[in-house]
């Protein structure tokens, strides 16, 4: 029996990365992960956000707990594969007192445990206003818990809280506190053996951090009081064994987090703050562990553990895990908890989405090919009426109907209107269902969309009418012809019915018969042929550079038909660019990077995306990937620690980097 944890950093963004964009479902995702239970942290989800597939796998029974206020933010959620194993009892949190889901609330008999943390019996870590969360449901607000009962053991999957500020803090100790507290009263009062698995986000070890092993890091370790309390709680001074530490006792780098900002995962300098920790009374079914560093898609990598199926205690006695787990291969229903009992996946309460579904609607008694309703409409109304079809599913007409998206019905002059038969001839019909109209047949403009695979026509008529060029109404204007008929100017069009034909594109560009008073040219009419394209070519070259500064100043030529541009300091035929076009020239030109003072390598450009004054800018840095010893700055890093292998502590601003190389032209022009 496997078991992985995996902190995804958000549902939504997992099935973005490889091989996960490539499975369409939940379900794919879950098997190949190939664990029998699985527990995801950092949901970053909602019960409403959740889609159907990721919510009700159909081969697994999910359980979650999200934030009761706060959307979109933490979360946790357990897979347990139906086949292999069906947890007793579920239940949200920690301290045995929320209820943020279920209806009616669980009761006592549903519950993993009776016996629940009490506030005054936990030495709480009093927060910056000098109080202690007495209501310690606070601290399952969040969404960072959920307990599942498998007979067994029992299964606590977390999320611990981060130490994102120091007034965080006492919420992170509290509610560490109230984890060991949980796990004590599980394990003393109710003699359960206890597995406690998730992203902890604290380091066991100096082994566990990229930095643990510098000298300045190893005095003062253990003075953190996350560090100092989680070093406690594990075996050998605490009841925790952490498992996959104990299958590989010397190995270094063994990471399951990295900070992505800084690409960190490429040069392995990250931490271990993901762990399996088990009560030592299930020594004896642990197999084996490790990380899954191969496997992407978030900042943290899965971790597993196997436990084995069956062991033989020291008297003999063979024992299998299906039998103490209560399941037995047979098949039972899962605690209340799961989401197949929402209302939404249980019938009991319509989703959003089936208001907007297809409906069939399908007559009783209606014949078993397609039949056309269709209304006279008078000519004058000028606008076709649509056509309503109803038929039978089973019936192949039916399938071609439906594929047609508009079926115009138009009436002739005599106000008769037309049939299906002969808007559309490809549909079949037969004297029984489509009464033939008598009156002429008139040309129609056409139809919105055809059938992919188009019948035969029926031998009743004589196939489809041609289609006749659209009239000019107040609501289409006629068009024009694609060649230009001599002796029309530009912007001059036709009138054809009384409608203004479309004017051409040309005509936009050509200059005003009548120039105003602030132009002191003589406008002539441009060719019809002539596009911006063709105007640029014919014409002088002109700086681009110098021209990007004095756009403004674009102005038709006096003395050319074709379009020109006049941009101040430069002639028409190239000469006279002067030191203003060179200057920007650089200004505009491709900055190219600066090198960094210790390796000499070009930097790499980075655009600050934190809120602030400095929002939006650019600048460069050491394009070394960082690792040990990384120049962090004088303030965070001794210079004897400093391995120039990696990244330096070179920065600049891109603007400066543009002022330098505009500085350097000048002193080159000069000289």
């Amino acid at each position: 029996m496997r078991l992985l944890t995996w902190n995804i950093n958000g549902i939504r963004t997992l099935p973005m990365y490889h091989p996960w964009n490539t499975l369409k479902t939940g379900e794919n995702i879950l098997n190949e992960l190939g664990a029998d239970v699985i527990c995801f942290q950092e949901m970053k989800s909602s019960r409403q956000a959740l889609e159907k597939h990721v919510a009700l796998p159909e081969s697994y029974d999910v359980f979650f707990s999200f934030p009761t206020s706060k959307g979109g933010y933490s979360g946790v959620g357990v897979f347990t594969k139906t086949a292999c194993v069906v947890p007793l009892k579920a239940e949200e949190g920690l301290s045995g007192r929320l209820q943020s889901v279920l209806k009616p609330p669980l009761s006592q008999d549903e519950r993993i445990t009776c016996s629940c943390p009490l506030a005054h019996e936990i030495e709480l870590v009093e927060d910056e206003t000098l109080n202690t969360h007495n209501d310690l449901a606070v601290l399952d607000k969040e969404g960072r818990a959920l307990m599942l009962d498998f007979g067994v053991f029992v299964l606590i999957n977390l999320y611990c809280p981060n130490e994102t500020s120091d007034t965080r803090l006492p919420y992170k100790m509290n509610f560490h506190l109230l984890l060991a507290e949980r796990v004590r009263r599980l394990v003393e009062i109710d003699k359960r053996e206890v597995i406690v698995t998730g992203d902890m986000n604290i380091c066991a070890a100096p082994v566990d951090h990229c930095d643990g092993e510098l000298a300045s890091n190893k005095g003062d370790f253990w003075i953190h009081p996350a560090r100092k309390w989680f070093h406690e709680w594990l075996d050998p001074v605490g009841p925790m064994v952490d498992v996959v530490r104990r299958c590989w006792p010397e190995r270094k780098g063994m990471f399951t987090c990295w900070n992505q900002k800084i690409s960190a995962r490429d040069t392995n300098y990250g931490t271990r703050i993901d762990y399996f920790l088990l009560t030592k009374g299930l020594l004896r079914w642990f197999k084996n562990g490790d990380i899954l560093p191969c496997i992407k898609g978030s900042d943290h990598c899965p971790v597993y553990i196997d436990l084995h199926d069956e062991i033989v205690t020291e008297s003999g006695e063979k024992l299998l895990l299906k039998d103490l787990m209560k399941t037995n291969g047979e098949k039972c229903d899962p605690p209340r908890l799961a989401t197949r009992y929402w209302d939404e996946y249980s019938g009991k309460q319509k989703l959003l989405s089936s208001f907007f579904g297809k409906k069939n609607l399908v007559v009783a008694g209606s014949p078993p090919i397609a039949s056309v309703v269709t209304t006279s409409i008078p000519s004058s109304a000028g606008k076709a009426a649509k056509t309503l079809l109803s038929a039978n599913e089973e019936s192949n007409e039916q399938r071609i109907v439906d594929d047609a998206k508009e079926i115009i019905s138009i009436s002739d002059p005599s106000g008769s209107s037309q049939t299906l038969s002969e808007l559309l001839p490809f549909v079949p019909s037969t004297p029984s269902n489509l009464a033939a109209s008598s009156s002429p047949q008139p040309d129609i403009a056409g139809v919105a969309s055809n059938h992919s695979n188009q019948a035969k026509p029926s031998s009743s008529t004589s196939g489809p009418p041609k289609r006749k060029k659209m009239q000019a109404d107040s609501n289409y204007p006629a068009q024009s012809s694609k060649k230009a008929k001599k002796g029309v100017p530009a912007g001059k069009t036709k009138v054809k019915g009384g409608v203004p034909a479309q004017p051409k594109l040309s005509s936009f560009f050509a200059t005003s018969a009548t120039p105003s008073s602030s132009q002191n040219y003589a406008a002539s009419e441009p060719d019809e042929d002539l596009t911006p394209t063709s105007s640029l070519a014919n014409r002088d070259s002109i700086d681009v550079d110098a021209f990007l500064d004095d756009a403004v100043d674009i102005v038709p030529s006096p003395s050319s038909s074709q379009f020109s541009l006049s941009v101040p300091g430069s002639s028409q035929n190239g000469n006279g660019k002067g030191k203003n076009a060179h200057a920007w020239s650089t200004l505009f030109a491709r900055v190219e990077p600066p090198r960094c003072v210790v390796h000499n390598e070009p930097a790499r450009e980075f655009t600050v995306n934190k809120p602030g004054p400095n929002k939006g800018k650019t600048f460069f840095i050491c394009s070394r990937p960082v690792g040990p010893g990384y120049d962090a700055g004088r303030d965070k890093r001794l210079r004897e620690e400093v391995d120039p292998h990696y990244r330096c502590k070179f920065f600049k601003w891109s603007s400066e980097v543009r002022k330098d190389a505009l500085r350097e032209s000048e002193r080159k022009n000069a000289s």
